[in-house]
Formats: C-alpha cells, sequence, structure tokens
C-alpha cells in the first residue's frame, strides 16, 4: 500500500517517524515549508516534495485543523482512502470523490521529545468495513490501543485532552511564573508535579485531590489570593470555585 503523508509540522513528523520505525513504507512527505520537509526526510529517510503529490493508496493529512478542508482539495485522485488526524473534526470535513476518514492519535506532539508510540492511542473513523479494517492494521502496527470512534465521541476525547494536558501545561507555565518572580528553581516542583500525575495512574484524580480548597482551609486561600494578581488570580479563585463546587464545599 503506497502512503503518503500531508503536513510538516509536530503530527507529521512524529507520525511519519512512528511509521518507519515500524517498517511501515512511506512513498513520501509533501507539504508546503520545504525547510522543514528536507529536514524530516533527512531524518528519516523518506522522499518529499513541495510541488508533485505522488500517487498513493493512503494520504494522511497532519496539518492544523484550519489547514485540513484547504489542504484536502489538493487530492484528486478517485480510487484512494484519505484521512484526517484532527480530534475536533469530521471526515466530511474533507473535499474530494475519495473515500474519507478520520485517524487521529490522542497524544501531545513536539518534535524535539521522543514518544513511545506503542503507548499512543488512535482512533479511528471510516465509512465501510474494509477501510476500517486497513485503517486498524496500520495504526495496530505503531500502537496498542486501537479503538473505533465517531465523530461525536471523538469531540469529546479531544475536549477532555484539553483539560488533561493544555489546561495542566498552562498552569504548569503560570507556577513557574510565580517561581520565577521569586527566585525559585522552577526544577524544585518536579517531583511534585511527577507525583501528582504518577498517583492518577492508581487513584482515581477525585480521590487524589489535596490542597486548601477541599480542605475549605479559608485562611490560606485569602493568603494566596492576596499574592496573586491579574490572571493568576482569577485563576486561582476559578479553580478553587470549581474544587469546592466538585467536593460540595
Amino acid at each position: 500500500m503506497q502512503i503518503v503523508i500531508i503536513g510538516s509540522g509536530n503530527v507529521a513528523f512524529h507520525l511519519a517517524k512512528a511509521f518507519v520505525l515500524n517498517n511501515i513504507p512511506l512513498a513520501q512527505i509533501f507539504g508546503r515549508n520545504e525547510k522543514d520537509l528536507e529536514k524530516i526526510a533527512l531524518e528519516l529517510q523518506i522522499p518529499y516534495s513541495t510541488e508533485k503529490l505522488e500517487d498513493a493508496d493512503l494520504y494522511i493529512i497532519c496539518v492544523s485543523d484550519n489547514s485540513v478542508e484547504s489542504v484536502s482539495t489538493i487530492i484528486t485522485k478517485k480510487d484512494c482512502l484519505v484521512a484526517h488526524t484532527s480530534g475536533s473534526l469530521p471526515k466530511e470535513i474533507l473535499v474530494g470523490e475519495y473515500r474519507k476518514a478520520s485517524f487521529y492519535p490522542l497524544q501531545t506532539f513536539s518534535k524535539s521529545k521522543a514518544l513511545d508510540y506503542k503507548k499512543i492511542p488512535f482512533f479511528i473513523e471510516t465509512d465501510d468495513e474494509k477501510d476500517k479494517q486497513v485503517l486498524f492494521e496500520l495504526a495496530g502496527k505503531v500502537s496498542e490501543n486501537v479503538m473505533e470512534s465517531s465523530h461525536e465521541k471523538r469531540k469529546y476525547i479531544h475536549l477532555t485532552a484539553i483539560f488533561a494536558c493544555n489546561f495542566v501545561n498552562h498552569l504548569f507555565s503560570r507556577a513557574k511564573e510565580i517561581s520565577d518572580s521569586q527566585e525559585i528553581p522552577f526544577d524544585y516542583f518536579l517531583p511534585i508535579i511527577d507525583e501528582t500525575v504518577q498517583k492518577i495512574h492508581e487513584i482515581d484524580p477525585k480521590l487524589a485531590q489535596t490542597g486548601p480548597a477541599v480542605r475549605n482551609d479559608i485562611r490560606v486561600l485569602e493568603l494566596h489570593e492576596k499574592l496573586l494578581k491579574d490572571e493568576s488570580l482569577e485563576i486561582y479563585k476559578t479553580m478553587n470555585h470549581s474544587i469546592k463546587e466538585m467536593y460540595g464545599l
């Protein structure tokens, strides 16, 4: 089966790398950023182009959500399968007479960070059983966790990931601002961050909650509010209100 990956960003790089490491041949990686494409192609030893899209049985579009629809129009072949990797878009966003699918890897991707691809869940959506089997077999060569998911369910998967990953990372950034302001090395907070994340591998997050809000420690909450200002103060109040609401305080 001829496979082409379209895109040159984080998802495209890691998906291409996962395929190469699992001996899944790629006919091409295609995109508009020649500098990034050349770097990926050299590292993974795969062909690339910014001009001519190779003929393929499967095209996997790994671009931003805003670009998926327009990028999908460059595929003019009818007898092929085209899948995007978006967590929020329906497969029907793809524009063409080809067969449409979703091939969503649930992970946060950065080119500089190595990943264990076997642990990344893949969520598959297709129109027919044959295409589903093709994508399940493909994802199964990369990951130990592959399941079917409708667009409706995938929207909630993506939303959950935003809370569990993007929002949490933003809180890390805000925490670092506070530690930096007091010249406290942020590395000192890594053990408590690691323990917090590790804990929810064994304990339900709701049962693992600690801190002044769940204890309803008004004195500490008021003290902290006096130390904060602007956005960080609003985040602190909002988070503590949410914790109190969850625990009926």
